[in-house]
């Protein structure tokens, strides 16, 4: 399985992840209904729905982490720089050349 919404996924949230497909292929075999198993796992009903499409297709394999969807945008080191410069929060990030509240054109 492989999850769209990109990001940087570690190690262990993919591995976290692969267990609750596991745990739903499982209970697929013991026949528990979707909603149950979505339940359960607090996950969607719509993840569960296509877990079991999946795992039905082609078994335990379907459902093992694949890596991720694809390749970086941003170099390990630009992202740590970003990493950086996030961490400082909104009032060193903003471009603002003075600090206090934003004030816009509404007045």
């Amino acid at each position: 399985m492989r999850y769209a919404q990109g990001g940087r996924t570690d190690r262990r949230t993919a591995t976290f992840r692969e267990k609750l497909r596991m745990e739903a292929a499982e209970r697929f075999r013991q026949g528990d209904e979707n909603t149950v198993i979505a339940h359960d796992l607090r996950v969607s009903v719509w993840s569960v729905q296509r877990w079991r499409r999946a795992w039905s297709q082609n078994g335990l394999r379907a459902l093992a982490s694949k890596g991720p969807a694809s390749l970086p945008l941003l170099s390990d080191e630009l992202f740590a720089v970003l990493e950086r410069e996030l961490a400082k929060g909104r009032w060193h990030t903003a471009g603002r050349t003075r600090p206090g509240p934003c004030r816009g054109s509404r007045r």
